[in-house]
C-alpha cells in the first residue's frame, strides 16, 4: 500500500513539473539531462537562454530550453539527398 501511494505521489509530482513553465535550476538539469556542473558552465558563457531576477538564483523558462535542444537539427539522408537534387537541377548551366 505505501509503495502505490508513494508512486502515485511521484506521478503526480511529474505531472506537475510537466506542467510548469519557468523552470528552477535544478528542474532545469532534470529537463535537459544535464549535469549541474555543465549547465552552470553554459550559463556562465551565456550559451544557454536564462534568467537571474536577483542576481543569484537562475530560471528557464521550458520553451526557450526547447528551443535550444532544437537549434542544431541534424539532416536525414534522404533530406541531404532531396536538397543535392535540388540544387543539381536549379543550377544546371543550359546546353548550347
Amino acid at each position: 500500500m505505501d509503495k502505490t501511494l508513494e508512486m502515485r505521489v511521484e506521478e503526480l509530482e511529474q505531472m506537475l513539473f510537466l506542467q510548469k513553465n519557468v523552470l528552477s535550476f535544478d528542474e532545469a538539469s532534470k529537463f535537459l539531462n544535464l549535469s549541474k556542473s555543465y549547465l552552470y558552465k553554459l550559463t556562465s558563457g551565456n550559451l544557454i537562454p536564462h534568467y537571474k531576477p536577483q542576481g543569484k538564483m537562475l530560471f528557464f523558462e521550458r520553451a526557450d530550453l526547447e528551443a535550444w535542444l532544437r537549434q542544431n537539427p541534424i539532416k536525414t539522408q534522404v533530406q541531404i539527398e532531396q536538397e543535392a537534387q535540388k540544387y543539381i537541377l536549379s543550377n544546371r548551366p543550359l546546353k548550347k
